[in-house]
């Protein structure tokens, strides 16, 4: 993983990075940033963060002070202390930000957890992370802090897709298995222990401690009305290397892409996001009014190039089997239908389907929309329903027995070791 400091367009970044793309000591954070500024005012800050227009940077991009609020209102009915968790785990194989912002920054994101433990009156709070290393890191830089409000316990994520998932983080805080539920109540209801539970991205944490120090009409200096502030984009290129940007939202998205001539297609918002075709890309901007034309979403701002030379279908396929595989095993449309549309993907791959098998795709598809526990499903069909769209042409070469592409070695970052454990959920 590469990162980078600086971007087109963006002359006020980064902010969430430090410049120098060196980690941050204490000591060189207290120099960029000073020390926490405390508000002793619980309302202070949720208006400014209501004022700010940040939203959560985990992919739901939900307003972050609606879920201050309400975490605080059911804090207060029950005359609790809530609880705060810090959610750095990436099961996203496409997406490197967290790691990215933990491992130069983690001061900033430990003063959002303090901020917003203050806001809440929280007595408890917790940082989680899907990396061993990471939480190492993190634990170092919580050695390093004398002043802080509430002690932060460092968690590491079971090692699978859906563990970053709110439902399932809080299940494996609980001592569960840490596998998603959508059944009520939600985790800002009772979370955590059964209280309610603020849980937040790092990266919106690390807002927060900015917009704390700096204020809202600072946050929205860049972006653009209907996505304000800065945002940190995983951007794979068709030279396969990860690389971490800070961009403003609304960024057009050929100044991440690069040279369009050696782009086959656009992968947004990885494995459960959307392939476009180049040319729609070239026309898009980094923001969800504009990605919603093609079906898209900025999400956790994973941005893929798939290089001219690579068959999509064949990346798509690898990428369907690891979802599969990926299950909770919850329920049917999980566990019995994303493995018949990976083999039936798989086949189409491999140039050994007819007209039956892309019927049956299609058709598996509609019935697993919508029918599971978790949006495990409906986020592997969407990412299938664009692949099949978005290479009509080699879906029709395919089933021809050719396959177009000249490259063979994968491209996509798929986890080498797939096999799943069912210990592996605890």
């Amino acid at each position: 993983m590469r990162v980078s400091t600086a971007m087109p367009r963006a002359t006020t970044l980064p902010r969430l990075l430090p410049e120098d793309g060196n980690p941050e000591s204490i000591r060189a954070h207290l120099a960029r940033h000073g020390r926490i500024p405390y508000r002793g005012n619980t309302g202070v800050l949720i208006r400014d963060l209501e004022q700010s227009g940040l939203a959560g940077r985990g992919g739901a991009s939900f307003p972050a002070h609606r879920k201050f609020a309400s975490v605080l209102e059911n804090a207060a009915k029950r005359r609790v202390a809530p609880v705060i968790v810090a959610n750095g785990a990436e099961g996203e194989p496409a997406s490197s930000k967290d790691a990215a912002l933990l491992g130069l920054a983690p001061h900033l994101v430990l003063d959002g957890i303090q901020l917003a433990a203050e806001t809440l009156g929280a007595d408890r709070a917790y940082l989680y992370t899907h990396s061993v290393k990471l939480g190492d890191h993190v634990r170092q830089a919580l050695a390093q802090r004398h002043e802080d409000l509430v002690a932060v316990e460092v968690v590491v994520a079971p090692p699978r897709f859906l563990a970053g998932q709110e439902t399932a983080l809080v299940s494996h805080l609980n001592g569960g298995p840490a596998v998603p539920t959508f059944s009520p109540p939600r985790p800002g209801e009772r979370g955590v222990s059964g209280l309610p539970t603020l849980v937040q991205n790092v990266e919106t944490l690390g807002h927060l401690a900015l917009i704390a120090r700096y204020g809202p009409q600072w946050f929205r200096e860049v972006g653009i009305p209907d996505g304000s502030g800065s945002l940190l984009s995983t951007v794979r290129r068709p030279d396969g290397r990860a690389r971490v940007f800070e961009v403003p939202f609304g960024l057009p998205l050929r100044d991440l892409l690069g040279d369009p001539t050696w782009i086959g297609a656009v992968l947004l918002g990885g494995y459960h996001g959307t392939w476009i075709h180049t040319d729609q890309a070239l026309r898009l901007r980094l923001d969800n009014d504009s990605l919603s034309a093609v079906g898209a979403s900025v999400g956790a701002g994973i941005v893929v190039a798939l290089p001219v030379d690579a068959c999509g279908l064949i990346e798509t396929a690898r990428s369907v089997r690891y979802l599969a595989l990926e299950s909770a095993g919850q329920c049917g449309p999980c566990l019995n239908g994303l493995p018949r549309i990976s083999a039936a993907l798989t086949d189409l791959a491999r140039c050994r389907a007819g007209r039956r098998t892309l019927g049956d795709l299609q058709r598996w598809s509609g019935l697993v929309a919508g029918r599971g526990v978790c949006h495990h499903p409906d986020g592997t069909v969407r990412f299938v329903r664009s692949a099949l769209e978005t290479f009509a042409g080699e879906v029709e070469r395919h089933m021809r027995g050719q396959c177009g592409a000249t490259r063979r070695e994968p491209f996509l970052p798929v986890p080498s070791d797939v096999a799943r454990a069912e210990e592996d959920w605890v």
